[in-house]
């Protein structure tokens, strides 16, 4: 599928937004293009414009963050459609991504937009979070956007990330309560609360915000827990 020229000039604007080349453009306009001509794609914004927004820009709005920009190890989990991983990687080409995902259709997509979209640096991790061992203790950064309560966000990703690392999980409107049961969460982990960025990937865009968190601390054993426990028994409550 062919972009518009209209969304063209809007992934030309968005590209130059967070300096990206024109290598890394060539590779968002495919990603795009297979996002909303791949019927397999595991979602439901089709529509050039809506996807440019929903599955581009706010994926490449991370860029913001000094540490993204810095890291060299990188670990999307959850990663869906194969987001925010593979438009990361399209701009952070030095960078080594890996997009773990549980749902063999869904890594067979991901691997697919990724050859597709000329994306050399990203590799799926067909594997539930919780049971990839292979990515203990070795990300400088882990990335997260609509997966589940930030509490099992937290014990999925502290493992995965060395001594400093940090997580950046994509959220909406903010809850003292819920914020509150992260932090808790938080603590018996080992990570820290560092930030949280009230962003705007799109002029639409409202109550969008990048937590993060830092690996202060080695996380406990024991964690992550059996497959499954995190989301039935959650911690921070």
């Amino acid at each position: 599928m062919t972009l518009g020229p209209d969304v063209a000039e809007a992934l030309d604007l968005l590209a130059a937004r967070h300096g990206a080349d024109g290598g890394a453009r060539e590779r968002l306009g495919r990603l795009l293009e297979g996002l909303i001509g791949d019927r397999r794609a595991p979602t439901t914004v089709r529509a050039p414009w809506a996807a440019l927004e929903t599955h581009i820009a706010d994926s490449l709005i991370a860029l913001e963050l000094a540490e993204v920009r810095a890291a060299g190890t990188v670990a999307d989990i959850g990663s869906g459609a194969g987001l925010p991983g593979l438009a990361l990687a399209a701009v952070m080409d030095d960078a080594e991504f890996r997009l773990v995902e549980s749902q063999a259709s869904k890594c067979s997509f991901i691997a697919a937009l990724g050859a597709r979209a000329g994306i050399a640096n990203a590799r799926v991790e067909c594997s539930r979070a919780e049971e990839w061992a292979g990515g203990r203790g070795a990300q400088d950064l882990v990335v997260c956007r609509a997966l589940a309560a930030q509490p099992v966000v937290l014990e999925y990703a502290a493992p995965l990330l060395r001594q400093g690392g940090r997580l950046v999980d994509w959220r909406g409107a903010r809850s003292a309560e819920e914020e509150q049961r992260a932090a808790r969460a938080a603590g018996a982990l080992g990570l820290a609360p560092v930030e949280i960025r009230r962003v705007q990937p799109f002029a639409a865009a409202r109550e969008r915000h990048l937590h993060v968190f830092e690996k202060a601390a080695p996380t406990p054993e024991g964690f992550p827990r059996r497959a499954g426990l995190a989301r039935r028994r959650p911690l921070g409550g």
